[in-house]
């Protein structure tokens, strides 16, 4: 094996020790095969032998593919404006928690000890699912099956052996029970509700909390009246329709809005190169242009050729019922019919038919980006061939922790193991079971530590142990590409085209490097770009 240092990458080195077990004369082999591994503890010998698809050049910046698309052959861009032209702080999401805590307790009479539970930052993440009737978080994966390891109660996992008695003896959770196509709950029988959007985390881990006290404190309660007064219909909605948030943004914009320069050099790039901008919101306008006159400047509506506010989505995207009204300077509500939608004014609700009937934009020649899955992105993509872009904020965060070298190693030993596992399993005797059921009890201490590296409870919000999310199936299903922000589009000519990666198939063999390594390429940084602005 030390021959191999330099020559090999460590997965290949550990396929042929596999090829030497599956070929062993006695057990005898097989120990000293093992043995070797363990003490030579190769992930920390030869850091080099890590394989080239192991890389440590992940660009948060880079703006990743599921379909191609030319960016030559888009006109028209359209965006959504919360958590896509502005982005918030995370003091946001700790106000907003601290506020419908406080309502639950002071409105809906709720135990005053809860009180003394601070927002949890790093708690809850975006994708998971809430099983309403058992009181349960958890995530699941793109087949519908629970990742055991992240089911919690309150503020306290789950074991295992309760989870598979909780759902029937298995880990898996039926369609029919899953929220609807827009992430909400049916109105009778089973109610698992996915949270698809970045303003549900404090909500899940309001939820989490209550459960905990109620719980620790041996209270009796039900669970589905804990949801509904949570929700968005109650304590985490009265927030948003009460203009809490609005006013929190409005009065303090330098704590809760991040990468003002960065939206204006996107918008003033892509006005430059002559292609015309619209928004749809569902933001009121008050809030939107004093946020937007902090980023771009007292004269953004000039970016603009169509601005679109209290548009909501997604219904806008999906029925013809509401007609579009205008908006004065002061933002009131006019009478007038609407027969064309033009520059400088502001538009409040309408519907997409009558946008496409008014605009003539259509197809593949409009990108929309958005950060919700459903309301944003999915009926653009399904119903009418907009091109889609998802913001997907916590990208940054992700790949600095696959660019670790502790996620390098880990990861490359896990799939090593893996293959081990493959080939030793054909031996029956005794000495080779014990020896795969050490293997098998290292891979789960190495899938919990990798886990850990994301989110100590839930994990990555794309990968399950080793299948996509629920979350990251849909985000490859709704968007034609996804990245950290907007900001990434300054990154790449405008003429620039985005290929998917062609990555193998279960019953495929990788051929190319760029299948093994996707996001390391090179692209310049916001500095070297600075003559945008």
């Amino acid at each position: 094996l030390a021959s191999l240092n330099s020559v090999l990458c460590f997965r290949y080195s550990a396929l042929l020790c596999s090829y030497v077990i599956s070929d062993a004369i006695n057990i005898v082999s097989v120990c000293y095969v093992v043995a070797l591994l363990q003490c030579m503890s190769l992930c920390c010998l030869f850091p080099d032998l890590i394989p080239p698809s192991v890389c440590n050049l992940l660009n948060s910046s880079t703006i990743y593919a599921n379909n191609e698309v030319s960016l030559a052959e888009v006109d028209i861009y359209g965006f959504d404006y919360d958590y896509t032209l502005a982005l918030y702080s995370d003091a946001l999401n700790t106000m907003i928690y601290n506020t419908a805590r406080d309502f639950l307790i002071e409105h809906f009479k709720y135990p005053e000890g809860i009180r003394k539970y601070d927002y949890i930052p790093n708690f809850a993440a975006r994708g998971l699912h809430y099983d309403i009737q058992k009181g349960l978080l958890m995530k699941i994966d793109a087949f519908h099956y629970i990742q055991l390891g992240t089911v919690y109660r309150g503020l306290n996992p789950v074991p295992d052996e309760e989870v598979l008695r909780l759902y029937g003896g298995t880990h898996h959770v039926p369609l029919h029970q899953v929220s609807g196509f827009y992430g909400k709950v049916s109105h009778c029988g089973p109610k698992v509700k996915q949270f698809m959007d970045i303003f549900s985390i404090p909500e899940m881990t309001l939820l989490a909390v209550a459960n905990d006290f109620f719980i620790s404190n041996d209270i009796e309660y039900d669970p589905e009246h804990l949801y509904k007064d949570v929700s968005v219909s109650e304590a985490i909605g009265m927030v948003h329709i009460k203009g809490y948030m609005y006013k929190w943004i409005m009065q303090d914009l330098e704590k809760y809005i991040l990468g003002g320069d960065e939206t204006y050099a996107v918008l003033h790039r892509l006005v430059s190169h002559g292609k015309k901008l619209f928004l749809i919101t569902n933001s009121p306008f008050s809030f939107v242009d004093k946020g937007m006159r902090y980023m771009v400047g007292k004269d953004w509506r000039d970016f603009f050729d169509v601005v679109i506010v209290q548009a909501d989505k997604p219904h806008f995207f999906n029925d013809c019922v509401k007609p579009f009204r205008r908006l004065d300077g002061n933002g009131d509500l006019q009478w007038d019919k609407i027969n064309s939608l033009d520059k400088g004014q502001i538009y409040k609700q309408g519907n997409l038919y009558d946008f496409l009937r008014l605009t003539g934009w259509r197809g593949s020649s409009v990108l929309y980006f958005g950060d919700h899955l459903y309301s944003d992105l999915a009926d653009l993509m399904l119903r009418h061939g907009w091109r889609t872009g998802a913001i997907v904020p916590e990208l940054d965060l992700e790949t600095k922790v696959v660019n670790t070298e502790q996620y390098a190693q880990s990861l490359t030993w896990l799939q090593a193991l893996t293959g081990l596992l493959e080939r030793m399993q054909m031996h029956r005797d005794s000495q080779s079971r014990e020896v795969l059921q050490d293997w098998l009890k290292e891979r789960e201490e190495l899938r919990l530590r990798t886990k850990n590296l994301f989110n100590p409870q839930f994990g990555s919000i794309f990968r399950t142990c080793h299948n996509p999310t629920y979350f990251s199936r849909r985000l490859c299903r709704f968007s034609d590409v996804y990245m950290a922000s907007i900001s990434c589009l300054l990154n790449y000519d405008l003429s620039y085209t985005f290929y998917p990666r062609r990555t193998p198939l279960q019953h495929e063999a990788p051929l190319w490097m760029d299948q093994l390594c996707t996001g390391c390429m090179k692209t310049p940084f916001l500095e070297e770009m600075a003559h945008i602005r």
